[in-house]
Parts: C-alpha cells; sequence; structure tokens
C-alpha cells in the first residue's frame, strides 16, 4: 500500500469501530484508557510486563480506584478487553498507545528505560498501518526523536509506513468529577495523515480532542501544565515558612485572598510534592533546555523549595516535641497519618510521606503510619528500607501509644475529632482540623 491507502484503509477501520487498540502499560493511565476505548465500541488488547496484574484483571478484580469491578467485567465479558503479557500480540493491534512510567534518575535525568524497551517491543513486530502514540510525559521531541528513530530502525518510516503520535495523559487519581472519556484530549501527529489518524481515533473515545501542530507542542503543553502546578505550590510553600515567621495562617490568607474573582487562583501548602507528574515532569524540561543553553531558574528554584518541605516539617515536629512534651525527636515515637500522596486514594508514588519517614527515622525517632487506603508499603525506587512495613491499627489505645502524630495526607475517611482526642500533640501539614472546625492548642499548622 502506498502511505495515502495505509492511512485511508487504518482511518475507515477507525471510523467503523473495527480497528483493534492495544494499550502498553496497565497503570493509573493505561488501565483507565482501555476502558474507555473499550467502551467506545473497540476491541482492546492491554499490555503489562507485570503477571500479577494480568491475574487480576482475569480474575474480574480492579487494583485502580477509578476502574470499578463492573468497569472492568463489563469491558472483558463484551468481549471488548483482554490482558496479556504476551507482547507478540501486539502485531494484531492497528493503535498502540503506550502509557509507561517517565521517572527520573538519582541524578535528576530523565529516564526514558521504559519507553525505549516499550519501543524494542514494538518495533519486533511493527507493520505497515499501525498508529503508535505515546501518551508518556517526557520532554518536547521525544517522539519524533527517540520513539520515531527506534521503530524506523525497522527500515519502516512514520508518514508513510506507520503513522505516530503524542497524546498526553491527564489522569487526576480520585478525583471523581472528571473521567478519562471527559478530560478534554490534546493530540497531534508526525505529519498530516499521522495528526488525521489521531484527531479520528481519540475522537471516538473521548467528548473534546484539542488537535495541536506538532508533537514537540503536545508534548510542550504537558510539561507546561505541571509546571504552572510546581511553581505556584512553590510558591505557597514559601509563603508558608514566611507567615509561620510572622505569626500568619497561611491558609487563612488563602482562604480570603481566593474570594477575589479574578487574577487569582488558590494554591495551597503542604509537606512536599508527590504523584506521578508534578516532582518529575518540570525536570524533564529543565534537563532538555541544557541542549539549548537556556537555563530554567524558576522551575529550578520550585524544585529546590518543594524538595526542602518534608526537612522544614521534621524540623516543626522536632520544636513542637520539644516546647510542648519537653522530648526529643530522638526519645519520641512518631505516627505519621497518610502514606498515599494524595487524599483518598492508595496512590503512593514519589509520596513525601515516604521521606518524612525516612528523615525522622535518620533522627532516631521511632516511626510509624496508618492509612486506610495503604495496607503495607510495596516495593518502591528509593525507600527499599521500608519495604513492608505496615499501616498500624486504628484504634484509641494504638494513637495514644504515640507522642506525636504528624498529619502528612487528609484523607476524608479519618476520624480527626477522635485523633484530636487521643494524641497529646498533632502537627498538621494540610490544615485538616481547621477545615473541620477543630481547633486546640496542642495541633499545630505546619
Amino acid at each position: 500500500m502506498t502511505s495515502s491507502s495505509n492511512a485511508q484503509h487504518l482511518l475507515e477501520l477507525v471510523q467503523s469501530r473495527k480497528a483493534t487498540a492495544g494499550v502498553i502499560g496497565l497503570g493509573y493511565v493505561g488501565l483507565p484508557l482501555a476502558m474507555t476505548i473499550a467502551n467506545s465500541g473497540f476491541k482492546v488488547v492491554g499490555f503489562d510486563i507485570d503477571p500479577g496484574k494480568i491475574t487480576a484483571i482475569d480474575a474480574g478484580k480492579s487494583y485502580i480506584e477509578a476502574v470499578s469491578d463492573d468497569i472492568l467485567n463489563g469491558a472483558r465479558e463484551n468481549g471488548g478487553f483482554i490482558a496479556t503479557c504476551d507482547f507478540s500480540q501486539l502485531a494484531d493491534c492497528d493503535v498502540i498507545a503506550i502509557c509507561v512510567p517517565t521517572p527520573l534518575t538519582k541524578y535528576r535525568d530523565p529516564d526514558l528505560s521504559y519507553v525505549e524497551n516499550t519501543c524494542r517491543e514494538i518495533a519486533s513486530s511493527l507493520r505497515p498501518g499501525q498508529l503508535v502514540v505515546l501518551e508518556s510525559t517526557t520532554y518536547p521531541g521525544t517522539t519524533d526523536g527517540v520513539v520515531k528513530a527506534i521503530l524506523e530502525k525497522t527500515g519502516l518510516r512514520s508518514g508513510t509506513d506507520f503513522f505516530l503520535g503524542f497524546s498526553p495523559e491527564r489522569e487526576d487519581p480520585g478525583n471523581r468529577d472528571f473521567q478519562t472519556s471527559t478530560i478534554p484530549k490534546v493530540v497531534s501527529g508526525d505529519g498530516a495523515d499521522a495528526a488525521t489518524l489521531m484527531t479520528a481515533f481519540y475522537g471516538a473515545v473521548v467528548k473534546t480532542v484539542v488537535p495541536v501542530s506538532t508533537n514537540a507542542t503536545a508534548e510542550a503543553v504537558k510539561i507546561t501544565e505541571n509546571v504552572f502546578r510546581a511553581v505556584n505550590i512553590a510558591l505557597v510553600n514559601e509563603l508558608k515558612v514566611v507567615y509561620e515567621a510572622m505569626g500568619i495562617d497561611i491558609w487563612e490568607v488563602i482562604d480570603a485572598a481566593k474570594t477575589k474573582p479574578f487574577g487569582y487562583m488558590p494554591f495551597y501548602p503542604g509537606p512536599g510534592l508527590g504523584g506521578h507528574c508534578i516532582p518529575i515532569d518540570p525536570f524533564y524540561l529543565t534537563w532538555k533546555s541544557r541542549e539549548y543553553d537556556l537555563p530554567t531558574r524558576f522551575i529550578e528554584l520550585a524544585g529546590q523549595i518543594n524538595t526542602a518541605m518534608p526537612g522544614h516539617v521534621v524540623g516543626r515536629l522536632a520544636e513542637a516535641l520539644d516546647l510542648h512534651l519537653g522530648k526529643a525527636l530522638s526519645r519520641s515515637k512518631v505516627l505519621v497519618v497518610g502514606l498515599a500522596y494524595k487524599k483518598n486514594v492508595p496512590d503512593i508514588r514519589e509520596s513525601p510521606s515516604l521521606k518524612l519517614i525516612e528523615l525522622i527515622s535518620e533522627r532516631k525517632g521511632q516511626v510509624s503510619y496508618f492509612d486506610p487506603f495503604v495496607a503495607e508499603i510495596p516495593k518502591t525506587r528509593e525507600y527499599g528500607d521500608l519495604l513492608g512495613m505496615k499501616s498500624v491499627s486504628w484504634d484509641k489505645q494504638t494513637i495514644e501509644s504515640f507522642d506525636a502524630v504528624l498529619v502528612a495526607t487528609d484523607h476524608d475517611n479519618i476520624d480527626y475529632a477522635s485523633l484530636s482526642e487521643w494524641s497529646p500533640l498533632i502537627i498538621d501539614t494540610r490544615n485538616a482540623f481547621a477545615k473541620r472546625g477543630i481547633v486546640a492548642k496542642h495541633i499545630i499548622k505546619a
């Protein structure tokens, strides 16, 4: 087939819902995407290197909060979704979406190993007439550079034989106001045919499609969204420290400031940044900008401020223990409440709570955690020593055994009134108690 006939044939498959979609990486991004595509009438094959995920899916058990068992089984029972570790089945897929992690190395450089390995798997069975889409967040130029280069080693050419696009994921775990299908989808393609196919495919599975001119532009959109959040969170974190020294409550300041109906958007301080995007993605742009000899001072400064917040919080904890209980942190038992990086989800990726536990341990404090969503700390890239630590039980006797409670994540299903009664000292990094009308001298905001 010619380039135009390859594109036309695939377009017809998409428009008729006869195309088979492959989603690589069945995590917080990939599984909801697979469900959305399947619910739109396409056959979907989900791929993952973790056999545990495939076993769970085959048993009809979802491990992602945004995907209920009913949704998962509905997609499986109508024949629209299967899951496998067998990547040879990529040859049967007409559209392939890459939803794998893009972490940082220990030197805070981009780690594209997951993307690169996935592209090599795709290349081993790449055929004419396929559309390959990168959804993983990365620096501008990755799709047309790294991904395209690996795929074209097959001898097939992007825009002629296969088609290449980028569409950044915009998942927000725990946000019940938006689902994958209702979040506007930015799309782009390498050439006119790829752009048309991207618009047609995603237009068939989500409510709103936002086409942009190039893959690099779409990659920059995602980076910009997360840089915006990282910089503004750093700003309020810095203001918190300054106002704290002045005896001013940053939470009261924000609540008053957000009454202005224009020119202001509220951001809130915390014990540090967590999640799969904001602590990581801005540094992809910082790394790429070095190629152009351009500094990214705002991003780097924001990173320094946000990274320093766990240390600031532990410092406040030590001060409060000394002032209120006359005890050193090294002789104290501390309970960290909330292990997840944000409330009402079990997601601990890049959670500042892990750093808080590490810092308290380094200062010889005895530290435990409670989280209703995380029963045990799983394997993490940076905190291997915490593997297997279990959440303590929630009862009066257990909570009273700790000298201090540090609220790192303000889950809604925690009984804050009882926590206030049971604990002699509370360090609240999320304003959880004041928001519920609980104010007491032993509750310290930090």
